[in-house]
């Protein structure tokens, strides 16, 4: 999706005692539920990224997904494709220590540089 970026399943995140869990599946889990409940979905192309991949703005059941994710606490802003459009909703999720802002994270794109070095 355009201007978010998620943990990757294999991602750990530190809940606020700094125990350890898998914030990026946690977040899978709780997008599939949405989505689940949210129907119908559909994604309009805004960009490609450097791969070439589709990047898109999805809604389901008229909410933005990228937008809920992220306020949620399951994916933050990721200004470099979305010039911060969902800066307000990471905020909001930030300052309610939802998902691993309760704790502490690597951003998902520092985490995964981090694996490509290890």
């Amino acid at each position: 999706m355009n201007g978010i970026d998620a943990p990757e399943s294999a991602q750990l995140c530190l809940d606020p005692a700094g125990k350890k869990y898998r914030c990026g599946q946690k977040a899978s889990l709780a997008l599939a539920d949405f989505l689940e409940a949210h129907r119908p979905t559909s994604c309009v192309e805004v960009d490609r990224d450097q791969f070439r991949r589709m990047m898109a703005v999805c809604t389901a059941g008229g909410v933005d997904i990228g937008e809920w994710v992220v306020k949620k606490g399951y994916a933050v802003d990721w200004s470099k494709y979305g010039a911060g459009f969902y800066d307000k909703a990471e905020t909001d999720a930030r300052k309610a220590k939802y998902g691993p802002w309760a704790g502490s994270f690597d951003r998902p794109w520092k985490w995964r540089k981090q694996m490509t070095v290890n």
